[in-house]
């Protein structure tokens, strides 16, 4: 089940004339499995579309769903798992949260959720600000809008907006919530190893372009989840490739990555690893006449972190960890070639 919030808006947007509900995680103290912002819907019937909890809350969620649509008012409801004692919901986290539930109506224009959609289908990032109602207040009162960054192109796919936080615009509260379209990755070379790479990267609702213009690689039927692209490297465009915040060169061939990196190179891409061990690299980058100095962004050769195995699912997991850590702002460069000193020491 894909959980990215974009994903949600697509199922949510075949039927939105139905009576929705959503509920949105408003503020935690303490541990929780979801931070604030998380958001989930639910359908008249009974179907969720998100998670707002590990499974705890969820059943109890869909009735306070249920209760809202037909009243047609805002719920706060609060979930306490400070106490120790308390097994209610068996949240585990032993954090408090506070979630609100509010119904999906034309009259408050479904909180903004059509607009919100259709930017991030665009690939645009910004922040969602859903009004902070009173408990018990009508829902046609709500209000939700999706305002756009004002950074460019490049700064957005560079800079994962903030975190979750209340504002107060004109004496009215708010939760002004980070969004942001799915990451994109693109992996040049479509043999073998590349499918559990664009596999789990498609779990984590990334969307996945595969580049290779060779007959006998990138067939679509080896990547159900991805694009194919079989542009030849050289004469690709660089408006192709900015949409990209990772790249993974892995076309098992020194001119193909060579050509690879240099169609890379002018772009400004968060994260690019190069598939191989340190002097294949070195080969790769007199090929192309670059070195690592040449690219803006995170550059991982070998690619991904020293996790152990050798087989494609291993080494798959290996570099989309470190990717995950760099896009996530978790993993920055220096932090990595601390980690390389102390294990080369």
């Amino acid at each position: 089940m894909a959980h990215h919030l974009l994903s949600l808006l697509d199922i949510w947007a075949e039927k939105p004339q139905l009576e929705w509900a959503l509920a949105v995680i408003t503020s935690v103290e303490g541990s929780s499995y979801r931070k604030p912002g998380a958001i989930m819907l639910f359908d008249p019937l009974g179907k969720t579309l998100g998670m707002l909890s590990g499974g705890c809350l969820e059943a109890d969620l869909r009735r306070h769903a249920q209760q809202a649509i037909q009243s047609q008012q805002v719920l706060h409801l609060t979930y306490d798992a400070t106490d120790e004692n308390d097994t209610s919901y068996q949240l585990g986290c032993g954090g408090l949260v506070n979630i609100m539930m509010v119904p999906l109506l034309a009259d408050n224009h479904y909180l903004g959720l059509p607009e919100l959609h259709q930017q991030l289908t665009r690939g645009y990032q910004g922040s969602f600000q859903l009004s902070l109602n009173d408990n018990g207040s009508h829902a046609g009162e709500m209000s939700g809008k999706f305002i756009a960054s004002d950074a460019t192109e490049s700064d957005q796919r560079r800079d994962l907006p903030k975190k979750t936080q209340q504002v107060t615009i004109s004496d009215k509260a708010f939760l002004s919530i980070p969004v942001r379209a799915p990451f994109q990755l693109g992996i040049f070379g479509g043999g073998l190893d590349a499918q559990p790479l664009a596999a789990m990267a498609a779990q984590l609702d990334w969307k996945v372009t595969v580049f290779d213009s060779r007959s006998a690689y990138a067939r679509s039927y080896d990547f159900p989840a991805a694009k194919i692209n079989k542009t030849p490297l050289t004469q690709l465009k660089t408006d192709e490739l900015t949409h990209l915040d990772a790249a993974v060169v892995m076309n098992h061939n020194l001119d193909l990555d060579s050509d690879a990196l240099k169609a890379l190179q002018p772009t400004n891409i968060n994260y690019i690893a190069l598939l191989g061990p340190g002097h294949r690299r070195d080969k790769v980058f007199d090929l192309a006449e670059l070195s690592e100095q040449d690219f803006s962004g995170f550059f991982s050769a070998p690619a991904g972190l020293a996790l152990g195995g050798e087989l494609p699912s291993s080494v798959a997991l290996s570099i989309l960890s470190q990717c995950h850590g760099v896009l996530h702002h978790q993993i920055d460069k220096q932090d990595e070639l601390s980690r390389l000193d102390k294990v080369m020491s």
